[in-house]
């Protein structure tokens, strides 16, 4: 029986990491409701470069860049360099970070984040597609509509916002490459964080 149980478990596994895109792939088009009542396509947002942020507010990995005020900073930068900020909450109703659009309108005013919308993927169709793992995970989409970048915001695994400056910052490299024209040098790094809660 234990056997048996660690065979489908593996074949659970495998089939979540064929289900995810390779870096330089093209991005799959997804549909999700926001937190404001409006369904967003990402194909509504061809021709732009598109960060998708997995998020959980309830988890201390992503506590820990918006209770410091840095992922606030980083989509207020990213937005008025015109890219799209895409927030999606990776967890199912009755789950860790699973909030009704209420709840989650007045979490984002306090918190005073600013993503373009925070969409919600309780039954995880997109966080599978994409091959979401932890909250955050972060994927970059190129404005040719290509996955550039899918890992970590940064390069320090804790949940202490004083590790922030001393981290390597994945996300606002990538960003500043692409500004600038060029290719993204660190195309994928390992995620870390809560575990999504599909």
């Amino acid at each position: 029986m234990k056997t048996l149980k660690m065979i489908f478990a593996a074949i659970f596994m495998l089939t979540l990491t064929a289900s995810a895109i390779e870096t330089g792939e093209k991005a799959p088009d997804f549909e999700l409701k926001g937190a404001d009542g409006k369904m967003y396509k990402l194909s509504d947002f061809e021709g732009k470069t598109v960060v998708l942020e997995t998020t959980n507010l309830s988890c201390p990995f992503v506590r820990k860049f918006y209770d410091a005020g840095a992922m606030q900073k980083y989509q207020t930068k990213a937005k008025k360099d015109g890219v799209v900020w895409l927030s999606i909450c990776a967890s199912a109703k009755g789950k860790q970070g699973y909030m009704e659009a209420d709840e989650i309108n007045k979490k984002l005013k306090k918190l005073k984040a600013e993503p373009t919308a925070y969409l919600i993927d309780a039954d995880g169709k997109v966080g599978k597609k994409y091959g979401m793992k932890t909250t955050p995970h972060i994927f970059i989409i190129s404005d040719k509509g290509k996955l550039v970048y899918q890992g970590a915001i940064d390069s320090v695994r804790s949940t202490n916002s004083e590790d922030i400056p001393k981290a390597t910052n994945y996300l606002q490299q990538a960003l500043a490459e692409i500004a600038a024209g060029k290719k993204v040098s660190v195309p994928k790094t390992k995620s870390y964080g809560c575990s999504v809660k599909y």
